[in-house]
């Protein structure tokens, strides 16, 4: 049996996913973030771990994606694809631009929280509450957190350029994964489907608010050389304008074009049908 969704498909259910994220309430949201934010923490942790233990980069990519595709399965709220899911519903006018950036501000909040929970948590698994060295991932995690925030201090404008590309470049892939995610009404389709994209954007490097609120400061916790303005002009900001850049310019808006056409085609909402849970 086919469980493959056509293209059109996808995109209307794309829009009907960011007009029902809009409309989830601010409790749901920061729950649904705070899940989201601890579960990349999580992968992050792992994939860099599994990197360490092979020396292999690609290996970490390979394990990136468990965090993600269980964000996928269980509807949470990643910041990220929202950025390329509920534009489209206001493009489609079946949201507001008020509820948009209302969707985007709290779970934004909620992902925050969450990441720093686990990297608190994190922190004391690695440190056993700050009696001994971090290990190789403490130190890893350290130079980690300096590579994406003061190593581009010295470039001055063209480091903030950089690292919004790198954002750009990383979200146009996440979009990607939950487009590729929404590809099929199976369980397994559905994870196969979002791997592929997210196993490009971490094996090369590219720049993750989410994921970032939980390296840099976990990278803080363990000694690195870095500020609270360090952390933010160097990458929170210009990470999470880059990465709406990119989940929008490059994935939803072009998609949207192409299949539903500025929403001439997009059906009645009894008529369109529901994958169920999907980030």
């Amino acid at each position: 049996m086919n469980d493959s969704l056509s293209p059109p498909e996808i995109v209307r259910a794309m829009v009907d996913l960011g007009a029902a994220k809009a409309a989830h309430s601010v409790p749901d949201l920061l729950i649904r973030g705070m899940l989201s934010g601890a579960l990349l923490a999580f992968a992050t942790s792992m994939a860099l771990e599994g990197a360490l233990q092979t020396n292999v980069a690609l290996v970490g990519a390979l394990i990136f994606p468990v965090g993600f595709a269980i964000i996928i399965i269980l509807g949470l709220e990643l910041l990220t694809g929202n950025f390329g899911l509920v534009p489209l519903a206001v493009l489609a006018h079946r949201t507001t631009v008020g509820k948009m950036l209302a969707n985007w501000f709290w779970v934004f909040v909620g992902n925050m929280v969450g990441s720093l929970v686990f990297a608190g948590l994190f922190y004391v698994v690695l440190t056993d509450v700050g009696n001994v060295g971090a290990s190789a991932l403490g130190d890893h995690l350290r130079a980690l957190a300096e590579a994406k925030t003061i190593a581009y201090e010295p470039y001055g404008y063209d480091g903030l350029v950089t690292v919004f590309v790198k954002a750009m470049l990383c979200n146009w892939m996440v979009c990607l994964g939950v487009v590729m995610g929404m590809s099929s009404k199976s369980t397994l389709g559905r994870i196969v489907g979002c791997w592929l994209p997210i196993f490009a954007f971490f094996a090369l490097g590219f720049e993750h608010c989410v994921v970032n609120m939980f390296v840099i400061p976990m990278g803080m916790m363990l000694g690195a050389k870095i500020s609270f303005a360090d952390w933010w002009y160097w990458n929170q900001i210009p990470v999470t304008l880059g990465n709406i850049a990119g989940g929008f310019l490059f994935t939803g808006l072009p998609l949207y074009w192409t299949y539903v056409k500025g929403g001439a085609d997009v059906p009645a909402p009894a008529a369109r049908m529901s994958l169920g849970p999907a980030e």
